[in-house]
């Protein structure tokens, strides 16, 4: 059920992005993709509740204490997706090029409706972040910060 937006947004048979099922979670983990759709951004995944929550993010993610960034939470995408590299064909769902920007272990401190408080330990994302939806936020919107 988790997934069921993803999978009515997408037609399997003219893509190669992971159809996906339900997985459990052995290791927390976190993945950013580029995609060079039709608006450029940084796609934030994190894999929690056997998907991965996901966010995309207009500008590159912050790497330095107090950048905060714009986070549009989207559909829960399948933990096979954190591996995905490639072309989406045009006049499908998210048309364009996807690749890893950075990825590495995920460590949940706190998780409540609207905060998330995490470490990432990646390449490029190092250190202590925040997901936090402010009350004056529309549904989808959160910041996205490196404390």
């Amino acid at each position: 059920m988790l997934l069921k937006k993803y999978q009515q947004k997408r037609d399997f048979k003219k893509n190669n992005e992971p159809k996906g099922k339900q997985l459990k979670i052995k290791k927390t983990f976190f993945v950013v993709q580029e995609h060079r759709a039709s608006h450029h951004h940084f796609d934030l995944r994190l894999a929690i509740d056997e998907v991965l929550k996901s966010w995309a993010i207009p500008k590159q993610p912050p790497v330095k204490k107090g950048e905060k960034r714009l986070a549009v939470q989207v559909e829960d995408h399948p933990l096979q997706y954190a591996s995905f590299e490639g072309k989406i064909p045009e006049g499908q769902y998210g048309a364009g090029i996807v690749k890893i920007w950075d990825k590495g272990k995920l460590e949940i401190y706190k998780r409540e409706d609207k905060l998330i408080d995490f470490n990432l330990e990646g390449k490029k994302l190092k250190g202590n972040f925040v997901l936090l939806q402010p009350a004056k936020f529309d549904k989808k919107d959160w910041l996205f910060f490196k404390k």
